[in-house]
């Protein structure tokens, strides 16, 4: 098989965590857009990818990418595509569609000429042949941006921040890959204490144990692309068998806290569906109590928003509280993603440093206060220093 143009799709904003986190894997030769990453590769890195990516939303694979200015353009350039070299004849088709600045607004429309003219590119191999849609699920997207069309075919399914260990979560829970994305922007490492006193459902600190563990993301969970008949089983059980031993087992721990007992239980469920449970300990605790002796720490933490009038001045009243939390910390690091533009008032310190993300469609900033790093420890004697 030819190698497949991959695509690698995320939040705006995260682009060049998930291009760091393909380079990590072994990927070069990396075309970094907006809201996505494209790569060549080949069935092992379909199943790698879905395995491994911890901030990343799906990948697919790139079908073709032509202008389409008429439904014409479309029903031809979708019919030209090779869609019966990689779907079965009894492939259950699925088309998704967004259309932006183009002469095609009609999404309904489109996703039904695609429906059709793949239909018709299936019948070069099954002439006169009923295909019964009974089989893998095939899921393609059309996406008309400028009037270009590009057909992609989704091999995750369900997106990956669907990890498979949350079942419940508080209100507005921050995604999976969301929280991987602020403790991998974090100067965090396992030889530090991390702790999250609005830790709601336990996603931050969760991603972070499994993160500092090395446990691959996808590993609780199964991908679209897993029914394909295309890709032998044995590259999935080969790509899993892997992950499971890549695992490298830390002692350290988080710590996680909350005004809301109910959530907390809903965050020790969750830990213990991740499989790690022993490394975080979760107390009842309002945010503003929250203490430590131990010195060199990261607090990572997405605090409630309040978009509603009384919310938002409880929200307030909270970041005020974080920022009285932070001064008893003093050689403590901050990291707090809010989209309120007047946190840094509130808190009563200038950021170092300030990142624009998207939580949903809620346009925040990663809030980044710098303490001092640990001192490095002394290297024993007679081993030499570093040329």
């Amino acid at each position: 098989m030819s190698p497949l143009n991959l695509v690698v799709a995320c939040t705006f904003g995260l682009e060049s965590l998930v291009a760091e986190e393909l380079r990590e894997l072994g990927y070069d030769d990396l075309r970094v857009e907006n809201g996505r990453v494209c790569f060549s590769g080949d069935m092992r890195d379909i199943a790698t990818c879905n395995l491994w990516l911890r901030t990343a939303d799906r990948i697919g694979i790139i079908m073709g990418e032509f202008e389409a200015r008429t439904f014409d353009d479309l029903f031809d350039g979708t019919a030209a595509i090779a869609w019966e070299e990689l779907m079965p004849r009894d492939a259950f088709m699925h088309v998704n569609g967004r259309s932006q600045k183009s002469q095609l607004t009609s999404v309904p429309a489109c996703q039904s000429i695609v429906k059709k003219a793949v239909v018709s590119a299936m019948q070069r191999r099954y002439p006169n042949q009923t295909l019964p849609e009974t089989g893998a699920h095939y899921r393609i997207e059309i996406s008309l941006l400028k009037d270009k069309a590009t057909l992609t075919l989704d091999t995750t399914g369900p997106s990956l921040h669907k990890r498979g260990y949350r079942e419940e979560a508080g209100e507005a829970p921050l995604k999976e890959t969301m929280a991987a994305a602020l403790v991998m922007l974090s100067r965090w490492d396992a030889s530090r204490v991390l702790a999250d006193p609005c830790c709601g459902s336990g996603t931050i600190l969760i991603e972070a144990a499994t993160l500092a563990c090395n446990m691959a993301p996808g590993r609780k969970r199964k991908f679209s692309a897993e029914g394909w008949e295309w890709i032998p089983r044995e590259i999935w059980s080969t790509a899993r068998a892997q992950a499971r031993q890549q695992v490298q087992p830390q002692e350290f721990r988080l710590l996680g806290s909350d005004i809301d007992a109910r959530v907390l239980a809903k965050a020790r469920e969750n830990a213990v569906n991740a499989g790690v449970e022993d490394l975080i300990s979760f107390q009842v605790l309002p945010a503003d109590q929250f203490r430590s002796r131990k010195r060199y720490g990261c607090l990572i933490t997405n605090p409630p928003y309040g978009e509603r009038l009384g919310e938002l001045e409880a929200a307030e009243t909270l970041y005020h509280e974080l920022g009285m939390v932070y001064r008893e910390l003093p050689d403590w690091s901050a990291y707090i993603l809010s989209p309120h533009r007047e946190l840094e008032k509130l808190m009563d310190r200038r950021a170092d440093k300030k990142r624009k993300l998207f939580n949903g469609r809620i346009e925040c900033h990663y809030n980044m206060f710098f303490g001092p790093r640990p001192p490095r420890e002394p290297r024993p004697e007679g081993e030499a220093a570093d040329s």
